[in-house]
Parts: structure tokens; sequence; C-alpha cells
């Protein structure tokens, strides 16, 4: 179960955003949308919860 706050890859191959990590801001409408952080961009961008895995 994928919640706000927690930390997460995406999983689907064919994404620009691949292996990315980043942290779930918001659920809505069976959509997740994720922060992505890497030095001087911050990108939200939104995602379906089956292209995406909790990091542990």
């Amino acid at each position: 179960m994928i919640l706000p706050g927690q930390e997460v890859r995406v999983i689907n191959a064919d994404d620009t955003y691949y292996q990315f990590k980043g942290y779930v801001q918001r659920i809505s409408k069976g959509k997740v949308a994720v922060l992505f952080e890497g030095g001087n961009w911050d990108k939200l961008v939104t995602f379906r919860p089956s292209e995406l895995e909790v990091v542990k």
C-alpha cells in the first residue's frame, strides 16, 4: 500500500523516470503524485500505483 510521505521507485521500464526515487505527495482518483528532487530541480509527476514500488 502506497501512502503520502513514503519513498517510492518507478518500476515501469518504458517510463522516462524508470528507477528514479521520489516521495509521494498525494494520492487522488487512482493516481499517485511523486516529487522528484535532484540538485537544482524539483519535478512533480503522476503515476498509476502499479508503476511504483515502495523503497524499504
